[in-house]
């Protein structure tokens, strides 16, 4: 895999400690990894990318953070055939329902799914950074970095 892209939004920063982490781990394995706050990127400069981490926490009622992340992540969801994608967020209540719904959107928009998701309740342990760093890794290696 030539280049991956981080793209994620963080509200009190829990989601940043893990895109940190995720890319740590890529970067381990020999692989490029670029990080991204949602608002620093665009679907238009996708093409540059070989495979996509995203990256969101759950918000209100188990949702996608709806102003900036939807909006980004409904235009890039149409590029998504046939790329290796892989999803991450952490969340305060309700389990992860919010993450099943985005990986099985993810599914139907024909991406190459890589597991169906890592989520953290509230901040991240040193537990979950090695987690976060070994779906980096792992997923670098899947690719073929």
């Amino acid at each position: 895999m030539g280049k991956t892209a981080i793209v994620y939004w963080s509200g009190t920063g829990n989601t940043e400690e893990m895109a940190k982490a995720i890319q740590a781990g890529t970067r381990e394995a020999g692989a490029e990894a670029q990080l991204f706050e949602v608002e620093q990127f665009s679907p238009e400069e996708m093409g540059s990318y070989d495979g996509f981490f995203f990256g969101c926490p759950a918000m209100g009622d188990e949702v996608l953070e709806e102003s900036s992340f939807e909006p980004f992540f409904a235009l890039a969801e149409k590029k998504l055939a046939g790329v290796p994608v892989a999803l991450f967020g952490s969340y305060g209540w309700g389990g992860g329902a919010w993450m099943e719904a985005w990986a099985e959107r993810t599914r139907e928009a024909g991406a190459k799914l890589f597991s169906d998701g890592l989520i953290v309740e509230n901040g991240p342990t040193d537990e979950d950074l090695k987690a976060c760093e070994a779906l980096g890794k792992s997923f670098a290696e899947a690719c073929g970095k």
